[in-house]
């Protein structure tokens, strides 16, 4: 069977309150599903508003954006994580004013920022938002943001980029050392400066209290709250505790998927997901 590819609508410009140019795509028709991404990415690089499209962009509109600072979208400082939020609302009020909105990693967690700020979000589905809740993984060092600010500042960005793959994501620092000079590593090079605002996203959520999270409970949007199967342990802890704080959540295990997920693994529910009436 022939697998079709989605071609997006040109690069279109959404105006941020401070100015800031957001610059995004469209694929396939219907309702507007926003996809916020996590660290580092954006959508020169991800694939995924693409794959998901070629499963159901017949019945949505996938919305794909560069956050501030990454691909063609600009980055007015000083940067505050509302700034972000607004990023977000700039782009659901040029896509029709409402939209459902997925999260992936702590791209999540600027989802739930935008629903705490009342932002016109349907429904809210959220991937591995990476909270650190207890002990089952070391807590991010007090320092973390301004260590990411300092080294993307410096004459080696890519020094923030291990960091945050080391000291962020736990790989291995030998593996990590390895991935330098790779094709791959240099559009990641080129973003350094943003992961400080992934870190200030996060803020105090990785620190090993599971309390941080109860500020979430006053999100009322229906939220479809997923990780992976194979994903490590303290990840699952966290997804369940916020899952537990959500007012309106339903919880689900996507079966061999880790970290980075497939969008064939995605697809499926979303479009039942988002396909429900809201009760």
């Amino acid at each position: 069977m022939e697998t079709r590819t989605e071609t997006p609508t040109r690069t279109e410009i959404a105006t941020s309150a401070d100015g800031t140019q957001i610059a995004f795509s469209r694929y396939g028709e219907g309702p507007t599903i926003a996809l916020v991404d996590g660290a580092t990415s954006y959508r020169a690089i991800n694939p995924s508003a693409a794959q998901l499209a070629d499963s159901i962009g017949s019945k949505f509109s996938i919305v794909a954006y560069d956050r501030r600072g990454r691909g063609e979208s600009t980055d007015v400082q000083p940067y505050a994580v509302e700034r972000e939020v607004e990023d977000l609302a700039a782009v659901i009020d040029a896509t029709g004013g409402r939209a459902f909105v997925v999260g992936t990693s702590s791209g999540a967690v600027l989802a739930l920022h935008a629903a705490a700020a009342g932002l016109p979000i349907t429904k809210l589905a959220l991937y591995e938002p990476p909270f650190i809740i207890d002990d089952t993984r070391p807590p991010l060092p007090i320092d973390y943001v301004p260590q990411l600010r300092a080294r993307a500042a410096s004459k080696d960005p890519g020094s923030a980029v291990e960091y945050f793959l080391t000291v962020g994501i736990g790989m291995p620092a030998e593996q990590v050392k390895g991935m330098r000079g790779q094709p791959f590593f240099a559009p990641l090079e080129g973003v350094a400066h943003t992961i400080a605002y992934d870190g200030q996203v996060m803020g105090d959520m990785m620190d090993g209290r599971p309390e941080t999270l109860l500020r979430w409970d006053s999100v009322e949007a229906p939220t479809l709250v997923l990780d992976g199967s194979d994903s490590e342990g303290w990840m699952h802890h966290g997804v369940d505790a916020l899952a537990k704080i959500l007012p309106n959540a339903e919880r689900r295990t996507l079966f061999g998927q880790t970290h980075q997920l497939e969008a064939s693994a995605l697809a499926p529910e979303l479009e039942s997901f988002f396909s429900e009436s809201p009760p």
